[in-house]
C-alpha cells in the first residue's frame, strides 16, 4: 500500500504539467515545419551548431525519434558538428520535461536543465565540428528506426484552418506524443517509487557531492534508453535518497542524450572519432554544470524543493482528475493493440459463407 500510495503521489504531481507539456509539444509540431529545421542547419559554421541546440531542445522528439530528424538533417547539408548538437539538445530537454521538471523538482532545475542541455549540446558540437575540418558537410546518410520514430508533418496539413491545426496538435500530443513516452514514463515512475520506498537516504552520500558521485550517475545513466521526461522521477528518488543536485543534473543531462540506439547512429553515420568527441564533450560539460549547480545551492542557499518528498497532503480535486485522464490516455496506449489484434483473431476465427455452386 505504501509502494501504491508513493506511486500515485507521483502521477498526481506530475499529471497536470505532463499534460499540458504533451499540448504544447502537439502544437510546435504544427507551427515548425521540418524543412525549415534543415534548411537553417545547413548553414557552414558555428553558427548551425548553436541553431541545433536552440531548435533541438523545445522540439518534441524523444531519444529514437530524434535520429530520423537530424540524419535528414545531415544529408540535406549539416556540418557533423550541427547534426551532433542537434542530437544532443533534442533528447535532453523538451516543453514536456521542463514543465514536468518543475511540477517535480522546483524552478531551479525547470531553468538549470535546459541551460545543462543547451551548453553541452554546443560543446559537443563545437568539439564534433574540431575533429572534422578537413571534411566536406554533405554525406549520404540512410537509417531505419523503430515504432517511436516521428514522422514529418506532411506539408498539406499546414494549409488547413487553424480550428483543425488546432485538432491535428491534440492528437498528436495525446495520441503520438503519449504512445511514444508511455512505456518509459511508466518506468521511471516505477523506478522512482522504489528507489524512494526501499533505498535509504544515506545510500548514495558514500560517493560525496562532488565528481565521483556524477561520474557514478554518468555510469548509471549512460546505457539507459530513458527519455528526459521519464528521467525526471528517477532523479526525484535519487535526491531524495541523498544524491546532491549536481549529481541528479548530471543524470538528467547524460541518460536521455547517450543511449545506446543514439551512439550506435553517431558511430555508424559520422564516425568512432566523432563518437568519442560527442561522448566528450556531453559527459563532461554535464559534469561542469552539475558542479555549477552544487556551488550555486551552497552559496545562496536554496532549498530542495522535491514534490514526491511531501506525503500525507491532501490533493485537490482537479490535480486527482489530471490524474485520472493521464492514466486514462496511457492506457488507451497499450489497450488499443490488443483489442485490434482480438477482433483480428475474432475475425479469422469466424466460419465464411461457402458459395452455393
Amino acid at each position: 500500500m505504501e509502494f501504491l500510495r508513493i506511486f500515485w503521489d507521483l502521477v498526481i504531481e506530475s499529471a497536470p504539467w505532463l499534460l499540458m507539456g504533451y499540448l504544447l509539444a502537439g502544437i510546435i509540431r504544427q507551427v515548425i515545419p521540418s524543412s525549415w529545421v534543415e534548411k537553417q542547419l545547413a548553414e557552414p559554421g558555428i553558427v548551425s551548431i548553436v541553431k541545433g541546440a536552440f531548435i533541438g531542445a523545445p522540439l518534441p522528439l524523444c531519444s529514437c525519434g530524434v535520429i530520423p530528424t537530424a540524419l535528414a538533417i545531415r544529408k540535406a547539408g549539416a556540418s557533423k558538428g550541427a547534426t551532433s548538437s542537434f542530437l544532443v539538445a533534442t533528447p535532453e530537454t523538451g516543453v514536456d520535461s521542463i514543465s514536468f521538471s518543475y511540477a517535480v523538482l522546483g524552478p531551479i532545475f525547470a531553468v538549470a536543465r535546459p541551460i545543462g542541455a543547451l551548453s553541452s549540446a554546443i560543446v559537443a558540437g563545437i568539439l564534433v565540428n574540431a575533429l572534422d575540418q578537413g571534411e566536406q558537410a554533405t554525406r549520404e546518410a540512410e537509417s531505419s528506426c523503430g515504432s517511436c520514430c516521428s514522422k514529418q508533418t506532411p506539408a498539406d496539413e499546414r494549409q488547413l484552418p487553424l480550428g483543425e491545426r488546432l485538432i491535428l496538435a491534440v492528437k498528436y500530443g495525446y495520441g503520438r506524443m503519449i504512445s511514444d513516452t508511455a512505456k518509459w514514463l511508466a518506468i521511471g515512475l516505477v523506478v522512482a517509487t522504489v528507489i524512494t520506498a526501499l533505498v535509504p537516504q544515506s545510500f548514495f552520500l558514500r560517493w560525496g557531492d562532488g565528481v565521483l558521485a556524477m561520474l557514478v550517475m554518468v555510469l548509471v545513466g549512460l546505457p539507459m534508453y530513458i527519455c528526459a521526461t521519464a528521467s525526471t522521477p528517477v532523479a526525484a528518488s535519487l535526491l531524495f535518497a541523498g544524491i546532491s543536485p549536481g549529481a541528479a543534473l548530471v543524470f538528467m543531462l547524460t541518460g536521455p542524450a547517450t543511449n545506446l540506439a543514439t551512439m550506435g547512429v553517431i558511430k555508424e553515420q559520422l564516425g568512432l572519432k566523432s563518437l568519442v568527441t560527442y561522448l566528450i564533450g556531453v559527459i563532461g560539460t554535464a559534469i561542469a554544470a552539475g558542479l555549477a549547480l552544487n556551488a550555486a545551492f551552497a552559496s545562496f542557499s536554496w532549498p530542495l524543493q522535491l514534490a514526491m518528498a511531501a506525503h500525507g497532503e491532501s490533493y485537490p480535486f482537479w490535480r486527482q482528475l489530471a490524474a485520472v485522464v493521464l492514466v486514462g490516455l496511457v492506457l488507451r496506449v497499450w489497450i488499443q493493440p490488443l483489442s485490434r489484434a482480438g477482433a483480428g483473431i475474432q475475425e479469422a476465427a469466424e466460419p465464411r459463407p461457402v458459395k452455393q455452386s
